[in-house]
């Protein structure tokens, strides 16, 4: 059984059914930590349980198909690791962070119930929803998703619709009721002195920091949002306007519709930015059910699973370039485990923040993005989350400086594979016609001299039969 696939069904209920059904133990939790990277560690939430509680949740599942197979994933699962688990502080721009896992600058953290209810989740801070002084008139609907669980997120929302004062006041109750939590203010001006006051409102509502949104994609004013983020040396001016007149950390968030984003945010170092966050969402286009508003289609911005390798794109082109050294960075884009932040982190962010997945499956995914990254750092014998920031950078260079010179052939697992040829037809059909198919035993055959180590045979295997096997040296070509 793939534990992972089989709970990828679960639909993830509130007040989930199956564990009311359950005398002992918590079968939803024990699913949610599978779908969230914690299979290790699931085991624990079923502990007691007995075949008895495990059949009366599963009758009690009210899955559209059928049942999640609660009996067989328990006896799937690995006992459950036991650890001393570590802290997840880390500081961001001299600011005492409790773990890396922000809420993103979006529709989930609108107003204060919303985050005060994130927060005592075990969420260690807010990058508030983008405070402007226009006039926000929503449109409806505002959403749209490709796939489910959603692989890609459209959102047209722009930026918040409640008064300057309103939104002011609900950052200055949030720290004063939750000091040990981080409280950053999203701000947005049109012009020089827009950005100042509203900076200057953050600093005195209490917030530990400022981050200037460059990087709306969908904003019916000329001149703001992805507008300035593609102009480094607005970029500049803005930032330094604001790093003039506040006290507080100032953190630029930059634009991935751009091709090199190193350069506005080579500007925004230059006017003094002490952080900077990427990405925003990227421009798009989708046309599913319910994407017309009165008729009408428009683009807007994109987020989800599917932008994450583009965030790290540009994490990577910002972390790597030299003029950037001293700059710190917050990853978004894409993070829905905390496999997903860990790689944020590998490339030099020292916090991540989430808004798609939450918008999804609601602030309790904090507890797996806690314990997962915890567990990992204890079995490598991790103290300190800090010394994981940028632990990856060694490993990447230019396309042109690498191994041209071996190749790693594939290695095929006869006992796993089923005989479906999927590897054999697209081989043959996107690949170097490297693999025969044998009719008689349904296995597919490796023709050595053919086969380049592409590995796209490995990667549309449906059971996981193909790995990796040694590398080698090249034959010389004839």
């Amino acid at each position: 059984m793939k534990i992972q696939e089989e709970s990828a069904r679960c639909l993830l209920c509130q007040d989930a059914p199956c564990t009311k059904a359950c005398a002992k133990g918590d079968p939803a939790r024990a699913v949610r930590a599978v779908r969230f990277g914690n299979e290790s560690i699931a085991a624990q939430w079923l502990e007691g349980c007995s075949e008895q509680d495990l059949e009366r949740a599963e009758q009690a599942c009210i899955h559209y198909d059928r049942p999640i197979r609660l009996r067989e994933l328990a006896k799937a699962l690995p006992p459950a690791a036991e650890a001393e688990l570590p802290s997840l502080a880390i500081d961001f721009c001299g600011i005492p962070c409790e773990n890396p896992f922000f809420l993103a600058s979006s529709a989930v953290c609108t107003n204060y119930e919303m985050v005060a209810r994130a927060f005592e989740a075990g969420w260690a801070g807010v990058f508030y929803k983008t405070i402007c002084m226009q006039d926000i008139q929503e449109v409806s609907p505002r959403f749209d998703a490709v796939g489910y669980p959603f692989i890609g997120f459209r959102n047209m929302e722009q930026l918040s619709e409640n008064p300057v004062d309103v939104d002011f006041d609900i950052l200055r109750r949030l720290k004063q009721d939750y000091p040990s939590k981080v409280v950053i203010a999203s701000i947005m001006g049109q012009t020089e002195g827009e950005w100042i006051e509203l900076a200057k409102k953050a600093e005195q509502a209490g917030c530990d920091a400022v981050e200037l949104n460059f990087s709306c994609p969908q904003m019916r004013e000329s001149g703001m949002g992805s507008d300035v983020g593609q102009d480094p040396e607005l970029v500049t001016f803005f930032t330094a306007y604001v790093k003039r007149n506040v006290k507080i950390p100032v953190i630029p968030k930059m634009t991935p519709n751009i091709a090199h984003i190193a350069k506005p945010a080579m500007g925004a170092y230059a006017g003094g930015a002490d952080a900077i966050s990427a990405i925003n969402t990227i421009k798009s286009v989708t046309l599913g059910e319910g994407s017309e508003v009165s008729g009408c289609q428009t683009g807007s911005g994109y987020s989800g699973p599917a932008v994450k390798p583009i965030a790290l794109r540009h994490i990577l082109a910002m972390v790597k370039n030299p003029i950037l050294r001293n700059v710190q960075f917050s990853g978004v884009g894409g993070i829905e485990t905390w496999r997903d932040a860990l790689e944020f982190i590998q490339l030099g962010c020292r916090n991540v923040q989430v808004c798609t997945a939450v918008m999804e499956y609601g602030y309790r995914i904090i507890d797996d993005m806690i314990l997962g990254m915890q567990h990992y750092m204890a079995e490598r014998g991790i103290d300190d989350l800090a010394d994981l920031v940028g632990e990856l950078l060694p490993k990447f260079y230019l396309p042109h400086d690498l191994d041209r010179t071996t190749v790693v052939f594939p290695k095929f697992d006869r006992e796993k594979c089923i005989g479906c040829g999927r590897c054999v037809i697209s081989c043959a059909d996107g690949g170097h016609q490297a693999l025969n198919f044998d009719l008689e035993k349904r296995q597919p055959q490796l023709i050595g001299a053919k086969c380049v180590g592409c590995h796209l045979c490995r990667l549309v295997c449906p059971v996981g039969a193909i790995g990796l096997s040694k590398r080698v040296a090249k034959k010389e070509k004839s």
